[in-house]
């Protein structure tokens, strides 16, 4: 993939304005809490309802740091599991994942305590389906 910078669309730049203010995470941090609850979600995010409309851009390196190969290897597995290209469609869907998990984000937190919860709740959720 050869995104190196996104943009995210006006309302998911809102909404980690608002976010940023109530945890204290920094933007990069609340992208990559998104894009996990994103992915974990059965539909399949479609692109065209983001539109890159807003000032905010995120390197992808910043948002995604280190971890940047396991991040797309996630991305190519969901695409892959939702019938998509991957030689042509990874892009806007990293994009569209980004988008919609800040707006799950969003939806369920109020406050840092909430990022536990959501964390513990998807932990459980791991080690249930192993068993």
């Amino acid at each position: 993939m050869k995104l190196t910078r996104l943009k995210v669309c006006q309302e998911a730049d809102q909404r980690l304005r608002y976010l940023k203010a109530v945890t204290g995470l920094r933007p990069n941090v609340l992208c990559r809490l998104g894009f996990c609850l994103s992915l974990n979600e059965p539909q399949i995010p479609t692109p065209d309802d983001y539109p890159q409309d807003s000032d905010r851009e995120l390197n992808r390196y910043t948002l995604t740091g280190e971890w940047d190969d396991y991040y797309i290897a996630l991305l190519r597995e969901r695409c892959a599991y939702d019938g998509l290209n991957l030689d042509t469609d990874l892009e806007d869907y990293f994009r569209a994942h980004i988008n919609r998990g800040v707006l799950l984000l969003f939806q369920r937190v109020k406050n840092l305590s909430d990022i536990n919860r959501i964390v513990q709740e998807n932990i459980r959720g791991v080690t249930t389906t192993k068993e």
